[in-house]
């Protein structure tokens, strides 16, 4: 990776920005995103930012990941939540063994979706495992090449693990029952695999994707690209939420300027106090917000330079102010949307779409602000953070 190549992919995907607030209606009204989308992130590069440097990826660091990410946010939440998912689980297939990279990155940059909620079954059978299951919010299947699904193995023994599999798109169904009132063209339909062979080098413990130990990975990896599976998942997530914030921040600017306050004298909604009390306030929540995300990725970096695992307490720190900075932002939108007149309610209003998407977005079982700060907050006080999600 070099800051030419970093930059190149940043500009490519500034020029999209307009372009993507454009689709939004549309890719709403369609409940998926369209086709131009995913093909102008293609040509910017945004699906080689996670991919090994020896497949031909760009290989970016994890803050250089939050950029792009937070960059398509300012076009559109729904473009933004697919490009994370499909980016950060490219980053998830790194850590299966290097048989299982090869088939996946072997013909280029590919856009992989999937979860880690264990709705499945996987049956040892001969080289591997028999997959069955159901996954509810499976955001991307739509336009994945492949897919990763989290299921329940039973051993002969009677004991119960957690792998996590991961095989091509094709293999599943997928149902059009995604109909929402926020982040409408995610398209996070479910997704279902019946009795399909899955062979045991792209099968992963929960244990081993967790703490980076996967057995079977001999080809070298980039230096400092071994993050921490949730806690880097919690930076992505923010990086893409806090973009869309920023979008919609920029969005109530562009709006401002000569709109009357009705019912009022004012004829310059700029000119009032309340207003810039409100857009202050808003852009020093956002401010706060990015300076957090800035905490987690310093933090993340730090370590996987090192190579060293985190501490449960900094782990729970990254959960904790992922999920704070997330907030800020959500407040951040509340007020420049509660600040935006009646007429921001019309479905021609992009800002309308963005609070919509930011309300949705922050209801996310990953994100739920009280869930993060009870795990912080157990870690802060000496107690055990009864989770194995750090």
């Amino acid at each position: 990776m070099t800051d030419i190549e970093v930059g190149s992919v940043l500009e490519a995907v500034r020029d999209i920005v307009p372009t993507l607030r454009e689709n939004g209606q549309r890719a709403e009204e369609n409940r998926w995103i369209p086709d131009e989308n995913i093909d102008l992130m293609d040509k910017a590069g945004v699906f080689r930012t996670a991919m090994p440097r020896r497949f031909g990826g760009l290989d970016f660091s994890v803050e250089d990941q939050c950029r792009v990410l937070s960059e398509i946010g300012r076009g559109c939440g729904s473009t933004a939540w697919l490009a994370m998912v499909w980016v950060s689980s490219v980053g998830l297939a790194t850590l299966y063994p290097d048989k299982a990279q090869e088939e996946i990155f072997g013909s280029g940059p590919v856009r992989i979706s999937g979860g880690f909620t264990p709705s499945g079954t996987l049956t040892p059978a001969g080289g591997g495992y028999v997959l069955d299951g159901t996954w509810r919010f499976n955001s991307g299947c739509r336009a994945a090449d492949w897919n990763i699904a989290a299921a329940i193995c039973e051993r002969p023994d009677g004991s119960h693990e957690e792998l996590i599999a991961i095989l091509p798109m094709s293999e599943f169904t997928v149902a059009d029952d995604w109909n929402t009132s926020s982040a409408s063209a995610t398209g996070s339909s479910t997704t279902t695999a019946k009795g399909v062979f899955v062979p045991e080098y792209r099968v992963i413990g929960y244990g081993d994707a967790i703490f980076n130990t996967t057995p079977g990975r001999d080809a070298e990896v980039t230096p400092g690209r071994r993050y921490r599976l949730f806690s880097y998942i919690m930076a992505v997530c923010a990086a893409a939420y806090l973009g869309v914030a920023r979008g919609a921040y920029e969005l109530f600017l562009e709006r401002v300027p000569g709109r009357g306050i009705t019912y009022t004298n004012w004829n310059d909604q700029a000119q009032h106090p309340l207003t810039q009390i409100q857009v202050a306030t808003a852009a020093n929540k956002l401010a706060a917000a990015e300076g957090l995300q800035g905490q987690i990725l310093t933090l993340l970096q730090e370590r996987a330079e090192a190579d060293a695992e985190p501490t449960d307490a900094e782990k729970a720190d990254v959960r904790g102010k992922a999920a704070f900075a997330i907030q800020l932002a959500k407040e951040a939108v509340e007020i420049l949307y509660n600040a935006g007149g009646a007429s921001v309610i019309q479905r021609s209003v992009p800002l309308q779409r963005f609070h919509r998407d930011a309300q949705g977005l922050a209801l996310h079982g990953m994100l739920l602000l009280s869930t993060n700060l009870e795990v912080q907050g157990r870690v802060l006080l000496g107690l055990d953070p009864e989770t194995p999600f750090l």
